[in-house]
C-alpha cells in the first residue's frame, strides 16, 4: 500500500513541525494544506519535510481537506491518512490505520475511536462526541463509535465522495461519513489514544452545533 499524510492546518507553527516530522517515518509522502495561517504554519511544515499547498485565506478545514485530496488522489496513491497538526493525533498510530486497511481490504474508511479510554477527554467533549455519533450513526445507517475523530485512513475508492461533499467547515467529516455509508461503503473503527494538550481548538460551538445540525437534517431528509 502506497500511503500519504493530509494534515490540514491553520496557525498549528507550534507543534506541527514535530508532528510533521514523526509523520514523515511512517508515510510515503506528507501533504500540509495551510488554511490561511498568519503564522509561520506553512515555514515550520516546509522545515520539517512536508510539501505544502497553502490557501490565501482561512476557508474551513474541510475545504483544505478537499484541496489536498485532489492533490495527492491525483498521484495514485492507494490510500490517504487523515490527521491534525497539533500534536492531537499520535504518528506512531498510523500503523494501526495501515495495519486494519491492509488486513481488511473491504473496508474503505477506517476511523480513529477514542471511546475506550476517555479519562484524558474533557467531560463535555465526551459528552458532546457520544451524542453526535449516536445521531450520526442513525443518519449515516451504521455505527460510527466515534464520529468526531478525524485521524482517518481513506482508501482510494472513496476517491470522489471525498471531494464531492459540500461542507467545508468541521461539518466536512460528518458529511463524509454520511456519503460514504449512503454509497454502499463500510466504514472499520480503529483504537487510538487520547490526547487533549495546550491547543486552542478552532470549533465555534454555536455555529458549528447549527451546521451539523443542518447538515443531518438535510441527509436525514434524503434517506
Amino acid at each position: 500500500m502506497t500511503l500519504a499524510a493530509l494534515i490540514p492546518a491553520y496557525c498549528e507553527e507550534r507543534h506541527l513541525g514535530a508532528v510533521v516530522a514523526a509523520v514523515r517515518s511512517q508515510v510515503d509522502a506528507v501533504l500540509v494544506v495551510d488554511d490561511g495561517s498568519p503564522d509561520g504554519t506553512a515555514t515550520a511544515a516546509t522545515a520539517a519535510g512536508a510539501e505544502v499547498l497553502r490557501q490565501e485565506r482561512n476557508q474551513g478545514k474541510g475545504a483544505a481537506l478537499k484541496v489536498g485530496f485532489r492533490h495527492l488522489w491525483a498521484r495514485d496513491f492507494d490510500a490517504v491518512v487523515m490527521l491534525d497538526g497539533d500534536g492531537q493525533h499520535l504518528p506512531e498510530e498510523i500503523a494501526r490505520f495501515r495495519a486494519a486497511a491492509e488486513e481488511d481490504p473491504a473496508i474503505d474508511l477506517w476511523v480513529g475511536n477514542r471511546m475506550a479510554d476517555l479519562r484524558a477527554m474533557p467531560r463535555v467533549r465526551r459528552w458532546t462526541n457520544r451524542f453526535m455519533s449516536v445521531l450520526l450513526s442513525r443518519v449515516a445507517g451504521q455505527r460510527i463509535p466515534d464520529s468526531q475523530c478525524g485521524f482517518r485512513l481513506a482508501q482510494r475508492q472513496v476517491a470522489e465522495l471525498l471531494t464531492e461533499c459540500e461542507s467545508s467547515a468541521f461539518d466536512y467529516e460528518s458529511e463524509m461519513l454520511i456519503r460514504i455509508t449512503r454509497a454502499g461503503h463500510a466504514i472499520g473503527a480503529v483504537p487510538v489514544s487520547t490526547v487533549y494538550r495546550d491547543e486552542v481548538s478552532s470549533i465555534r460551538p454555536a455555529q458549528d452545533t447549527i451546521r451539523f445540525a443542518r447538515l443531518l437534517w438535510r441527509h436525514a431528509r434524503q434517506r
